[in-house]
């Protein structure tokens, strides 16, 4: 009411006001919307739900062929989810036994690229063949039931004494075939025998 009053003066001609008056109510406005969008506060994106002791069971045609075991599970608003310990995964046969196991210290779930992701320290044993696979990252998609990486990686057979390295491959789920992107040379190992 107050500023309706000193604007009809204004526009009437009144050369009492002085500029205070007519600075003063627009310098109010500004600090009062500025207040309020200091009061609405930043956009929150961290977790929205965080499971403990996960353990995720992938079966096909009624038959289990991937178990994944975490401590925990962080899941965010773009449904990403997030493996912030140590992941045991074991790959099952036809028959239900394992025939592969995984460890890493980390991992993620892409739900934009249906794709689970381990990381740090990567190593997984083919129990049959008795071979090690050493690398930092790997890739599976649940769609392709494929596994793959695009990071320098070795795998180590006891039963040959040959240690394969290599940048990047890809290999079935269960890692039966396994098809190096580039060898970078296949070595003679010394271990007991």
């Amino acid at each position: 009411m107050r500023i309706a009053l000193i604007f009809k003066q204004i526009l009437k001609g009144d050369n009492f006001l002085s500029p205070f008056y007519l600075i003063m109510p627009i310098v109010l406005l500004f600090s009062a919307c500025e207040e309020k969008q200091k009061k609405e506060g930043a956009l929150y994106t961290g977790p929205l739900e965080m499971v403990n002791n996960v353990e995720v069971k992938y079966s096909e045609l009624g038959k289990l062929k991937v178990v994944m075991k975490t401590p925990k599970r962080l899941r965010f608003q773009n449904e990403t989810e997030v493996f912030p310990d140590t992941i045991n995964i074991n790959f099952y046969d036809t028959t239900g036994v394992i025939v592969t196991r995984l460890r890493s210290d980390s991992g993620r779930y892409d739900k934009a690229s249906d794709v689970y992701i381990v990381k740090g320290n990567v190593r997984v044993v083919k129990s049959e063949t008795e071979e090690l696979l050493k690398t930092t990252e790997l890739s599976w998609s649940p769609r392709t039931r494929k596994v793959f990486t695009d990071k320098p990686l070795s795998v180590i057979n006891k039963r040959t004494s040959e240690i394969t390295n290599a940048i990047g491959m890809d290999a079935e789920q269960d890692f039966t075939r396994i098809k190096f992107r580039k060898a970078t040379g296949i070595y003679k190992f010394s271990g007991p025998q």
